[in-house]
């Protein structure tokens, strides 16, 4: 079992690594509110209980939602507040969304293979990074850029890299990853649609892990979401386990 504390600082992490400029407290709550394609960046995270009833919190944070044009959700984690926040949104009807797991390694690998035959490594910047993941799942224009807005003025600065081919310059999977203090999260792990299952996850995650150990790195997180299979068979065998569970909860139209 991973230790209670490794994990609220994981969570805590998590939050600063994934701050977009488009946020605001709401007593005690950190609303977030950016066009970008990661909810936990256009969420509300119920970090603390506050003070006003939940009737006048809701209402409050589905204004600032209308304003952005943005649905209304909200991320619950094992720390969210007030207690029992999860059965009034359920009793509310709110829609049960993504639900993803938090894999945690204690022991970083510190060395990695070379990049496969024919490819090179590659290191990428905020906008040329959201660009080429952007690419990759397809995401519009209006997401790409308010991504990378997001990894550019980001309190916990990011390092972005991509596996390349010589032969026709394509990026063929890319992972960027962000450390603070001996923490190292991975994000926006994607492996291009044709190439999978060929190993390419593992290498660069590993290329990634162990230049974030050479960088004073000893725990690595990630967030998955619990259907993905493929993906959490990559991280197992990088030594990752489950550490927690979060989900969102998306507000009716009637509440939104």
């Amino acid at each position: 079992m991973v230790d209670e504390t490794l994990l609220s600082r994981i969570e805590d992490a998590s939050l600063n690594a994934s701050a977009p400029p488009q946020q605001r407290w709401l007593d005690g709550w950190l609303v977030r509110f950016s066009a970008g394609k990661a909810k936990r960046a256009r969420c509300i995270n119920a970090v603390a209980a506050g003070r006003l009833p939940i009737d006048r919190k809701l209402a409050l944070a589905a204004a600032v939602f209308r304003e952005a044009g943005l649905p209304m959700v909200v991320r619950l984690t094992r720390f969210s507040q007030p207690a029992g926040l999860e059965a009034e949104l359920s009793a509310r009807e709110y829609t049960l969304l993504d639900d993803t797991r938090v894999m945690v390694c204690a022991a970083l690998p510190t060395a990695a293979p070379p990049p496969p035959p024919g490819t090179r490594w590659e290191a990428l910047g905020p906008s040329a990074y959201a660009q080429e993941v952007g690419a990759l799942r397809g995401s519009p224009d209006g997401q790409r850029r308010a991504h990378a807005e997001r990894l550019a003025l980001s309190p916990v600065p990011y390092q972005g890299f991509a596996i390349r081919s010589n032969d026709d310059g394509r990026v063929l999977a890319c992972g960027q990853f962000a450390i603070e203090a001996d923490l190292v999260g991975l994000y926006d792990v994607f492996t291009r649609e044709d190439m999978r299952g060929q190993g390419l996850a593992r290498q660069l995650c590993q290329r990634l892990l162990s230049l974030a150990a050479s960088q004073g790195a000893t725990v690595g997180y990630l967030q998955v979401e619990a259907d993905n299979a493929p993906a959490r068979r990559v991280y197992a065998g990088l030594g990752f386990a489950d550490g927690y569970e979060y989900h969102y909860r998306q507000a009716p139209a009637s509440e939104a």
